[in-house]
C-alpha cells in the first residue's frame, strides 16, 4: 500500500528549476531520496506503470550520466579558459606597465589617426610643443614655415598612402625633435620625441653628412659643368674623380668610366714631373701639350697637393694662344704702321715710363736711339727737351710740367698747342689709357699753318684777280643757283648787282639774258651743264653772237664739288682779227700755189734747153768739134759743172712736184749700201777738194744690202753730203756712217760746221727755207725737204740734231725688210 504524499520527502526546488531548464534531473535528486522511500519518478505526472517507470528511470539515469560528463568537461574547459584569460590579462597588464614606463622614460608625444572611434588622438608630453596638446596638429604654431609645410606633406602622405617618414625638426624654442610616422594596425601613428645627448650628436652628424653629400654633389655637378678638365688623385697618384670635360677629353663614357679604366689626360713624363713638383713645392704648373679627343692641343695645367691627395685642372689655351699670337701680330703691325706715320706718337705706361715711340717722334725731338732704349720716364724726357730748347718757353717750368703730368690722373683727353723756340708749332694730344699710362700725339702744324696762310693769301689774290678780270665768270652751285660771280659777268649781261646778290637760279639768268641773245639750243646746253647729273655733265663751248654785235665765247666746266663754272670771254676783236687772218691766209695760200705752179712750169721749160747746153758742152769738152786749149777746156768744165748743178735743182723741183701730185713711184731692188754711199760721194769729190774738206765713210762690208730705190737713195745721200759741205769750213771732216739693227738700216751724215740755230730747227725741213748762217752756201732750200720726202716714201723717218758751233747730225732710218707699202701709199 502506498504511503501518503505527505509522508514523502519533498524534492528540492532547484531540482525542478534544473529540470525545467535542462530537461534532466540531477543525480543529487536521486541521491537525496532516503532508503525505503518511494522513487521520485512516481511523483511525475507521466509515471503510470512500473515498467514505464523503470524505463524512464533508466533513461533518466543514462541521460543524467551523459549530462554530468558533459557538464564536467565544459566546466574543466571553462576553468582552463578562465586561467588562460587570467594569464593573458596579467601579461597585458605587464605590457601596459612596461609601455607606460617606456612612455614616461623620456618626453614623448604620440598622435594617432583612425582608431575605433575614428578620431585623432593626441597623448604624451605637451612640453615638447610648448605645453599645449591642442596645438599638436597645428604644426605652424610650433615650427618654422618650411619644416611645418614639410611635416604636413609627410603626414598627409602617411595617412593617404601609408608612407613612413622620419625627419628632424627644430621648433621655435630651440629644441631638436625627431618626427617618425608609420602605419600601425590600420592606424596612422606619428611619434615626436626630443633628441638629446649622443642621439642629438648623431643627428647633427647625419645632417652634416647629408649637407656635405649635397654640397659634394653640387660641387661635382658644377665641376661637370666647367668646360675644362678637372681631376683628383689620391696620395698614390691614382685617379679618384674626373669631371665630364676630362671624360670627353679622354673619350670616356663618363667620369666613373675614366676613373675605372685609368685613362690619363697628361703624358707619363708630364705626370712624373708634376708628382715631383708637388712633393717639393706642393704645387705644379706648366704649359704642356695634351690630347683632346684625339686632337693635340696646348693647355695650361696645374696640380695642387692636398691632405688626401691632389687636385688638378687644365685650361685649353690653343685658341687663346692663337688669338694672343694673332693679337701680337696685329699689335706689331700697328706699331709698324705707327712707325710709318708722319704724326709723332709716344706711349707711356702707368709708371710714366716710355714703352713705345715711332720714328717721327725721334725725328721731331731729335732723340738718339740709346736714350730711347733706356726707357726714360716722361719727366726725364721733358727735362732733356727743355735743356735742348725743344719745349715751349715757360716762366714757371715746374708748374707747367706738373700740369702736363696731370694727364696720368685724368680720364679726359687733353689737347694743347706748343710754340717751340725754333718757330715750329705742335698740336699735342694726351690720351689717357684706361689701364694706366698716357699716349701722346704730336702733330707738326707748322707746314699746315704756313699752307693755310698761303691759302688765305692765294684766296685773297684770286678774289682780287677775279674782280679785275675782264672776262665774265660765274659759278652755279649744285642747286642751280648763282654762288659766285665777278663784276665783268654783271657788266657783260647788264645784270643788276642787287638781283645777283639774291643768288638767282640759272633759269632766271637765262630769262634775263634772252634780251641780248635768244638762241634756245645754246641756252639749253648751258642749262644742262648747270643742272645735269654729275655723271652726265661734260664741258661745253658755245660762241654767242649777240644782237648788239658783241661776240662772246661761253665755256662751261664741271667743278669737283658738283658746281659749274661758266666763263664769258668777249671775242669780238678776236673774231674780227681771225676773219682778217683767214682772208690773208687764203691769199698767201693762193700766192704759194701760184708760185709752185710757176716754178714747176719754169722748171719744165728750162730742162729741155739746159739739156741741150749740157750736151753741146760735153761735145766741146770731149773735142768732138775740134781741139781746145787749156783755157777753153777749163771754161768748158765750169760750164758742165754749173749746168749739172742747175739740172739737179730743176730735177729736185720736178721731184717735189711729182711728190705733191702723187705721181712719183719708187723702183725698189736690192741695193748694196756701201757701194751706193760711195757712188753718191763720187759726185762731190771736186767740191770737197775745192773746199779742202775730208770725207770719212764708215760702212762695214758685212752690212749687206736692203730693198730700196737706188736712184732715190743716191739722191738722198748726195743732198745730205751737199748740205753738209755747204755749211762746213776748210779743214773740217764730214762723216757718213751706216749700220744695221734688227729691224732698220740707219744712215748718218755728220759735219763739224756752224750748226743750226734752235729758232729755225722746227722749219729746217720746210721747202725754200734756206739759212746761210754766215757761210758761202747758197741754195733754194729744197735739199732736206727732198730727203725727208724720199725717206718717208721708203717707210722710214728722218731726225736731225745740231749744236751751234759744233756741227749737225742728220739720221735717216729705213726699214730693214724693205719698202713698206702702207707708208709708200701715203
Amino acid at each position: 500500500m502506498a504511503k501518503s504524499t505527505r509522508d514523502r520527502p519533498a524534492v528540492p526546488a532547484r531540482t525542478f528549476r534544473s529540470l525545467r531548464a535542462t530537461g534532466t534531473l540531477p543525480l543529487a535528486a536521486f541521491a537525496a531520496t532516503p532508503a525505503g522511500a518511494a522513487d521520485p519518478l512516481l511523483f511525475l505526472p507521466s509515471a503510470t506503470t512500473s515498467t514505464a517507470a523503470l524505463a524512464v528511470a533508466a533513461g533518466l539515469a543514462l541521460f543524467t550520466a551523459a549530462t554530468s560528463l558533459l557538464h564536467l568537461s565544459q566546466r574543466r574547459s571553462a576553468l582552463r579558459r578562465q586561467d588562460e584569460l587570467a594569464a593573458e590579462n596579467a601579461e597585458l597588464r605587464d605590457r601596459l606597465d612596461r609601455a607606460q614606463v617606456l612612455l614616461r622614460s623620456e618626453p614623448l608625444l604620440i598622435v594617432t589617426w583612425g582608431g575605433p572611434s575614428g578620431h585623432t588622438e593626441v597623448s604624451g608630453d605637451g612640453e615638447l610643443i610648448g605645453g599645449d596638446l591642442s596645438s599638436a596638429l597645428r604644426f605652424s604654431a610650433w615650427l618654422p614655415p618650411e619644416p611645418a609645410t614639410a611635416l604636413e606633406r609627410a603626414v598627409a602622405d602617411l595617412r593617404a598612402n601609408g608612407t613612413t617618414f622620419r625627419m628632424t625638426l627644430w621648433p621655435h624654442d630651440g629644441r631638436v625633435l625627431e618626427a617618425e610616422g608609420r602605419p600601425v594596425l590600420g592606424r596612422a601613428v606619428m611619434r615626436l620625441r626630443e633628441i638629446t645627448g649622443e642621439r642629438l650628436e648623431t643627428v647633427r652628424l647625419r645632417e652634416e653628412a647629408a649637407t656635405t653629400a649635397l654640397e659634394r654633389d653640387a660641387i661635382r655637378e658644377a665641376l661637370d659643368a666647367i668646360p675644362h678638365p678637372i681631376w683628383q688623385r689620391d696620395r698614390a697618384g691614382r685617379l679618384t674623380f674626373v669631371n665630364a670635360a676630362y671624360a670627353a677629353a679622354v673619350e670616356a663614357k663618363h667620369g666613373a668610366d675614366a676613373v675605372e679604366r685609368v685613362l690619363e689626360f697628361l703624358d707619363s713624363a708630364v705626370r712624373q714631373e708634376a708628382f715631383r713638383r708637388r712633393a717639393l713645392h706642393g704645387a705644379w704648373r706648366a704649359r704642356t701639350p695634351a690630347i683632346f679627343a684625339g686632337e693635340r692641343r696646348m693647355v695650361d695645367a696645374a696640380e695642387i697637393a692636398g691632405e688626401h691627395g691632389s687636385t688638378g685642372f687644365a685650361v685649353d689655351v690653343s685658341e687663346a694662344e692663337a688669338v694672343r699670337n694673332d693679337l701680337q701680330r696685329q699689335m706689331d703691325a700697328q706699331l709698324r704702321t705707327l712707325d710709318q706715320l708722319p704724326t709723332a706718337v709716344a706711349m707711356f705706361d702707368d709708371g710714366m715710363r716710355l714703352v713705345f715711340c715711332n720714328a717721327a717722334y725721334r725725328r721731331l725731338f731729335q732723340l738718339d736711339q740709346t736714350f730711347i732704349d733706356s726707357r726714360p720716364t716722361d719727366p726725364e724726357i721733358l727735362d732733356r727737351l727743355r735743356a735742348a730748347r725743344r719745349l715751349p718757353e715757360q716762366s714757371d717750368y715746374r708748374a707747367w710740367k706738373a700740369q702736363r703730368l696731370e694727364a696720368y690722373r685724368s680720364i679726359e683727353t687733353q689737347e694743347t698747342v706748343w710754340h717751340l723756340p725754333d718757330g715750329r708749332t705742335l698740336r699735342v694730344v694726351a690720351n689717357p689709357d684706361p689701364r694706366g699710362g698716357v699716349t701722346y700725339l704730336f702733330d707738326d702744324l707748322t707746314e699746315r699753318l704756313h699752307l693755310e696762310t698761303r691759302f688765305m693769301s692765294a684766296m685773297k689774290v684770286q678774289s682780287e684777280t677775279l674782280e679785275t678780270l675782264t672776262e665774265g665768270v660765274a659759278v652755279f652751285g649744285t642747286d642751280g643757283r648763282l654762288a659766285l660771280h665777278n663784276p665783268a659777268f654783271a657788266q657783260l649781261w647788264s645784270l643788276d648787282a642787287n638781283k645777283l646778290a639774291e643768288h638767282p637760279h640759272v633759269d632766271a639768268f637765262i630769262l634775263r639774258a634772252n634780251a641780248l641773245y635768244a638762241d634756245e639750243a645754246a641756252w639749253a646746253a648751258v642749262r644742262g651743264m648747270v643742272t645735269g647729273l654729275g655723271e652726265d655733265r661734260e664741258g661745253i663751248t658755245v660762241r654767242m653772237q649777240r644782237y648788239d654785235g658783241t661776240v662772246l665765247d661761253c665755256t662751261g666746266a664741271p667743278l669737283p664739288d658738283g658746281s659749274t663754272l661758266l666763263t664769258f670771254v668777249d671775242a669780238t676783236a678776236g673774231v674780227a682779227a681771225e676773219r682778217a687772218l683767214k682772208e690773208r691766209n687764203e691769199a698767201l695760200e693762193q700766192a704759194g700755189a701760184l708760185r709752185d705752179n710757176f716754178v714747176h712750169h719754169v722748171s719744165y721749160q728750162l730742162r729741155s734747153p739746159l739739156t741741150n747746153v749740157i750736151g753741146f758742152t760735153q761735145m766741146i769738152a770731149d773735142e768732138v768739134i775740134g781741139p781746145l786749149n787749156a783755157k777753153q777746156s777749163e771754161y768748158a768744165g765750169h760750164i758742165m759743172r754749173s749746168s749739172n748743178a742747175v739740172l739737179a735743182l730743176i730735177d729736185d723741183i720736178l721731184d717735189l712736184a711729182s711728190i705733191d701730185t702723187g705721181d712719183i713711184a719708187l723702183e725698189p731692188e736690192e741695193v748694196e749700201i756701201g757701194r751706193t754711199i760711195a757712188a753718191a760721194a763720187e759726185g762731190l769729190q771736186d767740191r770737197l777738194a775745192e773746199q779742202r774738206l775730208a770725207l770719212v765713210i764708215d760702212a762695214p762690208e758685212a752690212i749687206g744690202t736692203f730693198r730700196a730705190d737706188p736712184k732715190r737713195l743716191r739722191q738722198i745721200i748726195f743732198n745730205l753730203l751737199s748740205n753738209a759741205a755747204g755749211f762746213s769750213q776748210a779743214g773740217q771732216t764730214i762723216r757718213v756712217s751706216a749700220e744695221r739693227t734688227d729691224d732698220a738700216v740707219v744712215l748718218t751724215v755728220a759735219d763739224e760746221g756752224r750748226g743750226i740755230p734752235p729758232e729755225i730747227m722746227d722749219r729746217i725741213f720746210d721747202r725754200f727755207e734756206t739759212h746761210t748762217a754766215g757761210t758761202r752756201h747758197r741754195g733754194l732750200g729744197l735739199g732736206l725737204s727732198i730727203v725727208r720726202s724720199f725717206v718717208e716714201l721708203h717707210g722710214g723717218r728722218v731726225s736731225i740734231s745740231s749744236t751751234p758751233g759744233e756741227g749737225t747730225v742728220v739720221t735717216c732710218i729705213f726699214p730693214a725688210d724693205g719698202i713698206r707699202p702702207r707708208v709708200a701709199a701715203e
